[in-house]
């Protein structure tokens, strides 16, 4: 029995595991840095990131700083992007916007990553009945828009950078559970696992340790492929008035108080467009090569 054990173990832990894994990433790494598309979101993205982490150093101005003196003032030195209806400078309440669609897409992201994890990897790890209600339950979901879902979420819990998270995540966690579903039902046969069970290892040991871990790349992809959406979709709910209310400044919320200057004035409408274009753009392009470089059958 203990020769059966020690066995088990070997496949469970083989040597040069650690090894093995760091050629797999450094192979993924290379074959990402190859992609020039890749490169381009990867550099948007990161701009982005740096501009709205470290907007304080890039703008001088207050988002919320108001000066009637100089409302609807075109692109100039003082003010890049000039100033809205308020005398507000557009290119602050960009950065600052940022700082808040992006945090909100993240939060949102790892919600619904979060319970798709639990979901899918219970549905395809067990199977049977547990599969058949949990996907029932998914597909109630996916029946429905995402967006107009999102909208039901955040009129029936309010309006609010938390609330709207929370919408945005539920609207998203049918595809990230199915994907960790189908992900799981063609780990869970592996030799790794069979020999977990056989050393004894309880079910939540085996999901959580051996089979969760070798799910990271396609969760990675999904990451990075949904910030790019939530962006979107925040926008579009501020937009319409159940996002980030103001006067708190974000991307959609500053083109809902723009739409009625919008054949006046056009700074206040383009400049926000522009940077949810870019991000989407960025993020999808990444998204996209990290899929390419994480899919075995690309390998060169």
């Amino acid at each position: 029995m203990n020769r059966f054990r020690k066995k088990a173990l070997e496949i469970v832990e083989p040597s040069g595991e650690t090894l093995r894994k760091k050629s797999q990433w450094r192979d993924v790494m290379g074959r990402l840095f190859r992609n020039k598309l890749g490169m381009l979101g990867l550099i948007i993205v990161a701009l982005l990131l740096i501009l709205t982490i470290f907007a304080g150093v890039f703008t001088k101005y207050d988002y919320a700083e108001q000066d009637y003196s100089i409302k609807f003032t075109y692109p100039s030195w003082e003010h890049p992007f000039g100033t809205d209806n308020f005398g507000r400078d557009i290119w602050s309440r960009m950065l600052y916007g940022g700082q808040i669609s992006l945090l909100v897409a993240i939060v949102a992201v790892i919600i619904a990553i979060g319970a798709g994890m639990v979901l899918g990897a219970f549905a395809g790890y067990f199977g049977g009945v547990i599969d058949t209600a949990i996907t029932r339950f998914l597909d109630i979901l996916m029946s429905i828009p995402g967006l107009l879902l999102a909208i039901a979420v955040s009129a029936a819990l309010g309006p609010g950078p938390v609330n709207t998270a929370i919408a945005i995540a539920v609207s998203s966690i049918p595809y990230d559970a199915r994907i960790l579903r189908s992900t799981v039902m063609s780990i869970k046969s592996n030799e790794f696992v069979e020999a977990a069970k056989a050393t004894g290892s309880r079910n939540m040991r085996v999901i959580f340790k051996h089979i969760l871990p070798n799910t990271i790349a396609p969760l990675i992809v999904a990451a990075s492929l949904d910030i790019g959406g939530n962006i979107m979709a925040i926008s579009g709910l501020s937009f319409i008035g159940l996002g980030v209310q103001p006067p708190i400044p974000e991307w959609g919320s500053i083109l809902a108080a723009g739409r009625l200057y919008i054949r006046d004035f056009w700074p206040i409408i383009v400049f926000p467009s522009l940077f949810i274009a870019l991000t989407l753009f960025g993020f999808n392009l990444f998204g996209d090569a990290l899929r390419d470089a994480l899919d075995p059958k690309l390998k060169d």
